[in-house]
């Protein structure tokens, strides 16, 4: 047994520092899939409840202690029914790092240099997502459109129609033109092709959320909060560009930051 150092006479060991650095890491993920909704209150009001009770029986309140511990019995059940919302959104992003901590480190390991061919297959196709998120941009046509960075996202696939079209600005235009069929949901663009369109994607509760993002900012933010996917919103209001990505929005994008984002998440 490593032995870090020593209290009194508590000695600290290498796995007493691991186990504290865990359960921080936890309470940390908790506090944030929490914050700003209003299941932070029900949970102090959970906490505070717990307190009442210690402090009762502590007291000797037998009676009173009695009435909460019949709650208290009751209580992991209560907290699965009141927070099961936060508790899926919580292993959910528990799976979702787990799997792209491994992707990255098999990309890392096996990564191939790009020839110059597939290099100019990527800018091309780029290209033609900038060009239309630009245009529609100028023009006030909403969109929504989805990087998967080769995630399975069967759910969102069954809920849109499957096209696996070639990438390109005509195109995208076109499936956002607000006399298309397909205008309305998001379209997924995987494996260099425009997999799906007019998919139906969960809504963010964040009530931090501007008055001026609408239901399009609401499900780019809402599927970026459950999947790492990459997320670019064009705002039908003002004609903005914003970007949803972990669970974070930016608004108002520049070309060049665009360009950037476009470039990195393509993958």
């Amino acid at each position: 047994m490593i032995f870090l150092f020593q209290i009194g006479f508590l000695p600290i060991t290498i796995w007493d520092f691991l186990d504290v650095l865990i359960v921080g890491f936890l309470i940390y993920q908790i506090y944030k899939i929490l914050k700003g909704t209003i299941a932070f209150n029900i949970f102090i009001g959970v906490v505070l409840f717990y307190a009442v009770w210690w402090l009762v029986g502590a007291l000797k309140m037998d009676l009173l202690s009695t009435l909460l511990g019949q709650f208290v019995n009751v209580g992991v059940i209560t907290l699965l029914i009141v927070f099961q919302p936060e508790i899926r959104k919580f292993f959910l992003l528990l799976g979702n790092t787990t799997l792209s901590q491994r992707s990255n480190f098999w990309n890392r390991l096996f990564k191939v240099p790009l020839n110059d061919e597939r290099q100019e297959t990527i800018s091309q196709k780029v290209q033609a997502v900038k060009t239309a998120i630009m245009r529609m941009s100028k023009n006030k046509t909403g969109a929504l459109i989805i990087f998967t960075n080769n995630l399975n996202l069967e759910g969102f696939n069954n809920s849109g129609i499957v096209l696996d079209a070639e990438i390109s600005s005509p195109l995208l235009e076109s499936i956002f033109n607000k006399e298309s069929p397909l205008h309305d949901g998001a379209v997924i663009i995987n494996n260099d092709k425009i997999h799906a369109a007019s998919c139906i994607l969960p809504v963010s509760d964040n009530p931090n959320l501007r008055q001026s993002d609408g239901l399009r900012h609401r499900a780019g933010l809402g599927v970026s909060e459950n999947t790492s996917v990459a997320v670019f919103i064009v705002s039908e209001e003002n004609g903005q560009i914003a970007f949803a990505h972990e669970g974070k929005l930016s608004h108002n994008l520049s070309e060049v930051k665009l360009t950037e984002l476009l470039l990195k998440h393509y993958f």
